[in-house]
């Protein structure tokens, strides 16, 4: 049977980030990629320079298409910029009663350009994070939903993975890329186990889509029936290997994509 995710997220007209990351790391991983689209970006490596959303009425057409014909086995979530959009997507999850949804709570770009509007958050927190199978906050996103301060040491992140837990998702894995020193470390917990996932810290400007490149590498792993747990640390090994050779691209003048497709060229 082939294996089957969809992306809700919106566009990166760069191609580094968003839809075009998520579908090119189905491909890369062996999964077919299905898409809905929730915003359009005016966007490059060097920032974003407008965002039309689409109507939370054509999002709800689009998931409507896609479920009613794909056996989805995984879906993704990113970028929902507004309240009205949010709503329909956990609607539209709640009809199917679907189970492995990794939701990455974008809320600013790499080029630090803000995704999420302010008023979204709480929504976000409300209606989505509770239908999650997994939450993939890096540490800024982790402070914002938990209105706290950024987490400086794995102890704070463990306190910090521990309450968005409360917050109903199912499954955390706090991202410590945006830390300090020479690992970067994840946080995963489950409420019953707890894994540490470092990766020496990689001394590049190659990240833009990093995020959405290691939630959708979870989404391709649960697609293909993998454990959770055994999904988690097969992502973090692919977008570990993705950010390694983004130096062999030659993409645009700023924050450059990460390699989606290094083991082929």
């Amino acid at each position: 049977m082939t294996a089957i995710a969809v992306t809700i997220a919106g566009s990166d007209s760069g191609g580094g980030a968003g839809i075009q990351a998520d579908l090119k790391t189905f491909a890369a991983l062996g999964v077919f990629g299905a898409s809905v689209i929730t915003a359009l970006t005016a966007q490059n490596t060097r920032g974003v320079t407008a965002i039309h959303d689409v109507p939370a009425d054509f999002v709800t057409a689009q998931m409507d298409a896609v479920f009613a014909d794909l056996d989805v086995h995984a879906v993704k979530i990113g970028m929902l910029s507004r309240p009205a959009v949010i709503e329909a997507v956990a609607a539209g999850l709640a009809d199917r009663a679907h189970r492995n949804v990794v939701v990455d709570p974008v809320m600013i770009a790499t080029s630090g350009d803000r995704l999420l509007a302010p008023e979204a958050v709480d929504v976000l927190r409300r209606e989505l994070l509770p239908r999650a199978l997994i939450i993939t906050p890096n540490l800024p996103e982790a402070a914002a939903l938990l209105d706290t301060s950024i987490a400086e040491s794995e102890t704070d992140m463990r306190d910090q993975a521990e309450r968005l837990l409360a917050l109903g998702a199912r499954a955390v894995l706090l991202k410590g890329g945006h830390g300090a020193g020479p690992e970067s470390v994840d946080i995963f917990l489950d409420g019953t186990a707890e894994l540490r996932l470092p990766a020496p810290r990689i001394a590049t400007s190659h990240t833009h889509g990093t995020g959405c490149t290691l939630s959708s590498a979870i989404a391709a792993g649960l697609a293909k029936r993998l454990p959770l747990a055994e999904a988690v640390v097969q992502a973090k090994a692919y977008v570990t290997l993705a950010i390694a050779t983004a130096g062999r691209l030659e993409v645009g003048t700023g924050r450059g994509p990460v390699h989606h497709f290094h083991a082929w060229w």
